[in-house]
């Protein structure tokens, strides 16, 4: 073994062979693969070896959708087989809603240029012949999916990976990693030490203990999967005689089962509510190329609703049972990127979808290490997703609920469980008393929306407008006529402080930095000059500086801020979390409220738009700021924790003789609907540009030097190639949701990014992003948004319908 390479990679599966072969492609040659034992074994070797594109964020589906077309190519690059199956797939509905979900996903593909259709059942049989189908409504069918061999397709990629230049050390298992002062890794193996500029945690069933050695405790878990395999079915062999093909795949939503043909037989698997998880604590080193016992009666519930849907298979004859773990994490999607705080270290585990989405992954992550940027928005995917709050227990808890829903629906306002509640304030208590309906908001209880007395706190989940929908409309002209109040502490806070601070900020930053006592709003730009944040920043006083953002995205600006740090050591900086919560007041009558609480002078004269001060509020020290994300008169008060139940007590007491109204999370998100105020992860999104997102007002070309500066006077010059809008939709008794196609004519011409109802306005709003030279096209009904399978009549709005000259929140 040599003892110095570039990177490392830990792990013999799909994924770390994926990651070797596309650093080669990048460019790095001088790349090596460390595998305890031989190539496959984990929980490769056992896969059922299916693909597909299907996935609930369509920037995952995009890299899905790579990693299926990779596979010829890799083919040829090696002379290897993979084993290839290109079947096609059908997806079956038994209920209205799950055929409304696939609805959705079929508009996702138009955009997504993914091949998809919608069948009825009848149709569905004809390609499918094993179906029963009086038990199902509809299906779609996905001619992307397949399966192929993962053994074949593992070597695939190692060889290609060998071709160019990487080099793997079977039955070499790591023991140990230690970071260098120069940065670099030791990485002890049994057959001696390496050092490497970069390590890959590709572990697999083993990324937890991988991550130990590091001390970071991943969110990964892994779970028992099990599959049949039958024997030879004479409705198969006809089929195959008769047509010429294979079966396609099925996934049966209801039973909770995926099928695909395997030689003259059917592989029938199945998604389990009783399921278990394997190893929950420590991965035994010592595990290889074995399956645990199968368990039948656990998924006899499963098997016996796939018999009535498929008759034929009740009579078929198991040949063999497969029980093997796999790794998921809390939400099912992978971990990949570097690591906050640990430079040089990269994660690509807990891929439960290796061989729908290893390609994807390899690409990325190898774009990521070569280029700085992965080149996509592969934020489902960003190990940073996850904060501290994702322990051990709390992982378990939500991939069993993860595993044991992998068929079944997530409506949009549905909020899952389990582990619950992780993080709360000091309100928590008293807000349930108040009727509030929590959601989970990066691991924080966030209230979404407000029963009145006598009326039920729960969510009825729909794809429609919901039992929600008056009492939200309720709060919004709560604030619109009166004053609102929320809790906000589910933002991101942080604290640059030092000699270096408003050079740090002014180098991160698009904008200007305020002048004592003010605010900025300012985008953040990576160097290809597309959005990785958006932040609200104060000048707190000398050489300090607040700075606000989403809650989400926390630990992966903290990662991007750390590694811009100056060596110097001139800039401190803080993310306060919980250590910082606070409330917000909003409407025509705020200022009127927050006067009865303060001594200070709150006039319009005295704390302007876009103020900062320092003060007491209801007798406990706060710092407020003079902005509102409902796009009315508003204040944001922050305190420390210790002082919220008094602030919140305050102004309650205060605010009631004011008509105050308690406002949610979805109250809120329609407020800024109607001023068309983007959001991040859905307007702001590394796959766009400033310009392109409508914030140019806030980006300043005059300063001498920000990170990706030259692009954005690139894409200043050229106009970028999209436009973020906002549309009124005709819509019936559905509003959009996020990602769907929005037409022009007989042509997808863009996509939704969020909406809802605006009920202030009483309009359906949507925003989304159009070529820019569509932008301007303002007449009524010129464009259609397909809503659940309906294309919708929707027009541009060139200014928000909620004060559109912005008086209301700039009241003197």
């Amino acid at each position: 073994m040599k003892s110095h390479t570039k990177v490392a990679v830990i792990g013999g599966g799909v994924v770390g062979c994926s990651v070797l072969y596309h650093l080669t492609k990048a460019g790095w040659k001088d790349v090596v693969l460390l595998e305890r034992d031989q190539l496959t074994s984990g929980s490769t070797w056992h896969a059922a070896g299916g693909f597909h594109t299907l996935n609930g964020d369509p920037n995952v589906a995009k890299l899905q959708g790579y990693t299926i077309g990779l596979y010829d190519e890799l083919e040829r690059i090696s002379g290897q087989s993979c084993g290839l199956h290109r079947s096609g797939g059908l997806l079956l509905a038994d209920t209205s809603e799950r055929m409304e979900w696939l609805k959705m996903a079929h508009g996702r593909a138009r955009y997504l240029g993914l091949e998809t259709s919608l069948l009825t059942p009848a149709e569905a049989k004809q390609l499918l012949p094993l179906i029963e189908e009086k038990y199902f409504v509809g299906a779609m069918l996905d001619a992307a999916d397949g399966n192929l061999d993962p053994y074949g397709t593992t070597h695939a990629y190692a060889k290609s990976a060998r071709i160019g230049g990487a080099e793997i050390y079977l039955q070499t298992r790591v023991t140990a990693l230690a970071r260098r002062r120069d940065g670099t890794w030791d990485v002890a193996t049994t057959a001696g030490t390496i050092n490497a500029e970069h390590v890959v945690n590709a572990g697999g069933l083993w990324a937890r203990e991988v991550g130990r050695m590091v001390g970071l405790e991943l969110p990964v878990l892994a779970m028992e999967h099990m599959y049949l395999v039958t024997d030879d079915m004479p409705e198969v062999i006809e089929y195959n005689r008769a047509r010429g093909r294979e079966l396609p795949h099925a996934i049966d939503f209801k039973a909770e089962i995926y099928m695909r043909q395997e030689h003259g037989g059917m592989v029938l698997g199945t998604y389990e509510k009783a399921c278990v998880p394997w190893q929950p604590h420590t991965t035994p080193w010592d595990f290889g190329s074995e399956l645990l016992p199968p368990d039948l009666d656990r998924i006899t519930p499963s098997l016996e609703l796939g018999f009535k849907h498929f008759p034929a298979m009740e009579h078929a004859g198991i040949k063999r049972v497969i029980n093997g773990p796999f790794t998921f994490s809390p939400d099912g999607n992978p971990l990949v990127g570097p690591v906050q705080g640990l430079p040089g270290f990269w994660c690509a585990c807990a891929v439960m979808a290796g061989f729908s989405q290893g390609g994807g992954v390899g690409l990325a992550l190898s774009q990521w290490m070569v280029n700085g940027d992965p080149g996509f928005d592969v934020w489902a995917m960003d190990v940073a997703r996850y904060g501290e709050w994702a322990t051990r227990r709390y992982t378990n808890e939500k991939v069993r609920e993860n595993y044991s829903r992998r068929f079944s629906i997530r409506f949009p306002n549905e909020e899952l469980p389990a582990a619950r509640p992780q993080q709360t304030t000091s309100l928590y208590d008293a807000l349930l008393a108040e009727g509030a309906v929590m959601g989970d908001s990066w691991g924080l209880e966030t209230p979404l929306w407000f029963a009145p007395r006598g009326v039920e706190p729960r969510d009825v989940v729909s794809f429609h407008r919901s039992n929600d929908f008056q009492h939200v409309k309720a709060e919004c002209h709560g604030v619109r006529e009166a004053v609102g109040v929320t809790e906000i502490a589910n933002f991101a806070k942080y604290e640059i402080s030092g000699p270096g601070a408003e050079g740090f900020l002014s180098r991160l930053m698009t904008n200007r930095m305020p002048r004592a006592g003010r605010l900025v709003l300012t985008p953040m730009l990576n160097p290809r000059g597309k959005l990785i944040g958006d932040f609200t920043i104060a000048c707190a006083g000398p050489e300090r500086f607040l700075m606000w953002g989403s809650s989400q995205a926390q630990i992966y600006h903290m990662r991007w801020f750390e590694s811009q740090l100056p060596a110097d050591g001139s800039v401190g900086l803080r993310r306060f979390d919980l250590d910082l919560v606070g409330l917000s007041i909003a409407g025509p009558r705020s200022r009127e409220l927050l006067a009865q609480l303060t001594d200070e002078d709150v006039s319009g004269a005295a704390l302007k738009f876009m103020d900062h001060r320092a003060m007491d509020i209801a007798n406990v020290p706060a710092m407020v700021n003079r902005v509102s994300y409902t796009g009315d008169l508003g204040y944001e008060i922050w305190v420390r924790p210790e002082y919220l139940r008094r602030l919140y007590a305050e102004i309650r007491g205060a605010g009631r003789p004011l008509g105050l109204k308690l406002f949610g999370m979805r109250a809120l998100l329609s407020l800024r609907l109607e001023k068309n105020f983007p959001t991040w992860y859905r307007e702001l999104r590394p796959i766009y540009g400033p310009f392109e997102a409508g914030l140019e007002r806030f980006v300043d070309l005059g300063k001498p030097d920000f990170i990706g500066r030259e692009a954005a006077l690139r894409e200043k010059a050229s106009g970028g190639a999209l436009r973020r809008v906002s549309f009124a939709v005709d819509a019936a008794d559905a509003d959009v949701l996020g990602d769907e196609p929005i037409w022009q004519g007989d042509k997808v011409i863009g996509w939704v990014t969020s909406g809802g109802y605006g009920h202030w306005v009483e309009r359906s709003l949507a925003q989304g992003d159009v070529p820019a030279g569509r932008a301007g096209e303002t007449a009524k009904r010129a464009f259609q948004i397909e809503i659940l399978g309906d294309r919708r009549a929707a027009t541009i709005l060139p200014v928000p319908l909620f004060d559109p000259a912005g008086e209301r929140m700039r009241t003197g």
